[in-house]
């Protein structure tokens, strides 16, 4: 699933954690937190972490797999409470999905009362922002153009045209937000979560910290060809940057992301 994980979608609650400076809450929700979805062994280790925090015995308790979780445990094993510390000796790459994470559930509530309200997906209205397309036709990330009553005929062009594309915002510490309803879903969003963009600072973690962006509504996939032979078949198809097959493969599927 985007980010969130599939068997423990808890990446985008590590997130949230991390970002409203409650670091203890963070580490328990990633090592403890069991999953009716896990193995027997798994889910009894991190019910006993989360009940007893006797991180010896979950040293001894955690299967092997459970590589991540494991160095968590030991660091705090050996450095009690030093809990900055022990998400930075996850990988850096990690560290820095669990923020972008709860940036793309925020993402989603937007989209979701975007699209609860109406408002199209694919056509500009006054207020939203913009990506242009770069010399290959992706949206252009870096640049963020405002839509206004003097330019949105233009605008609502170059998106028909695949040369722009409408975006909302993935929260950050320098996040520009868009004006008009937009403006107003974007704000409430991010007003019911108590957010400010100086929580995306973390100078105790800074591989969390994010300045955030701007991303696409709508993830255009190109060049689909499917390939069925009995009761097998393959698919190939183009993604841009940030899409992800596997949401594109549920689409097609209609059948639990677990299956592929």
């Amino acid at each position: 699933m985007q980010r969130f994980g599939t068997v423990r979608p808890v990446t985008h609650l590590v997130g949230r954690a991390i970002v409203k400076g409650d670091l203890e809450q963070a580490v328990l929700l990633y090592i403890g937190n069991p999953s009716e979805e896990e193995d027997e062994q798994s889910r009894a280790a991190r019910e006993a972490l989360q009940r007893d925090r006797d991180y010896a015995a979950a040293l001894r308790d955690f299967p092997w797999k459970l590589t991540f979780e494991r160095m968590v445990i030991g660091f705090l094993d050996r450095n009690p409470g030093d809990f900055a510390g022990a998400i930075s000796v996850l990988p850096t790459n990690l560290q820095m999905m669990f923020v972008h994470a709860y940036q793309s559930y925020l993402f989603n509530l937007i989209l979701s009362e975007r699209m609860n309200r109406g408002i199209p997906l694919n056509a500009p209205i006054v207020g939203d922002v913009v990506l242009p397309a770069d010399k290959d036709g992706n949206p252009d990330h870096d640049k963020q153009v405002p839509v206004t009553r003097v330019n949105l005929d233009l605008v609502e062009r170059q998106v028909r045209d695949r040369r722009a594309f409408v975006s909302a915002t993935l929260f950050g510490s320098e996040s520009v937000l868009a004006e008009g309803e937009m403006g107003e879903i974007e704000r409430a969003a991010i007003a019911k979560e108590g957010l400010s963009p100086k929580d995306f600072l973390v100078p105790a973690i800074p591989h969390c910290s994010s300045r955030g962006s701007r991303r696409e509504l709508v993830c255009e996939y190109r060049d689909l060809r499917l390939e069925i032979a009995d009761d097998e078949y393959a698919a190939s198809f183009f993604l841009g940057k940030g899409c992800y097959a596997t949401v594109l493969l549920r689409e097609l599927m209609k059948s639990d992301i677990g299956d592929y």
